[in-house]
């Protein structure tokens, strides 16, 4: 199996399922455009970088079964991918103080027979935020590579009052329905046996 992602959070997780079912995993990043289309809905964009990710790997790699995965943050229908920047990263962090919101991971996988795709939706409550809790996270670098400015399995989990949902999907990764998806390819991981 081939992880078309870099992520070290989605081989992580993907890599215990493998590892649990003797599976060998290779991770091969894509690299993809991860422009937002004019008036893409959120849940369009992750589940068409997913499978734009996956496609691209597997393309290189013919007779494997590639997994990608796309995350991001939705804050009233707004994307809220990545930060640029510091800066960019405390306003989101800002925006996302006492509200909740959603978690969307586009997951897709690529074989010779088929490409089966899926997006998984939680929902993350957040604590109010002061400007000076705000600086301190921003400071400690974690924000910077993050989907929404937090990671739910780091220290911005301190600031995480509820998730409703998946929480590796969160992370990155929704397990239970990334098995669902690779049994329909053959291949089974987790509790899908």
């Amino acid at each position: 199996m081939v992880l078309a992602s870099g992520s070290p959070r989605r081989l992580e997780l993907l890599g215990a399922l493998c590892d649990a079912a003797d599976v060998e995993l290779v991770v091969d990043p894509a690299d993809v455009d991860e422009t937002e289309q004019p008036g893409e809905r959120p849940t369009d964009y992750v589940q068409r970088l997913a499978a734009a990710k996956a496609e691209v790997v597997a393309a290189r790699r013919p007779g494997t079964v590639v997994v990608g995965a796309d995350t991001t943050v939705d804050l009233d229908g707004h994307i809220l991918a990545k930060p640029v920047d510091a800066a960019d990263a405390g306003v989101m962090l800002a925006r996302l103080s006492a509200r909740t919101h959603r978690v969307h991971t586009g997951v897709a996988v690529v074989s010779s027979s088929h490409t089966s795709t899926a997006v998984v939706t939680s929902f993350v409550s957040m604590a109010p935020l002061t400007r000076a809790a705000i600086d301190w996270y921003v400071a400690t670098g974690e924000p910077l590579d993050k989907a929404g400015a937090y990671a739910v399995q780091g220290v911005g989990a301190a600031f995480v009052t509820r998730v409703v949902g998946s929480v590796s999907n969160v992370v990155g990764l929704p397990l239970t329905t990334l098995a669902e998806l690779l049994a329909a390819h053959g291949v089974h991981v987790g509790h899908r046996r």
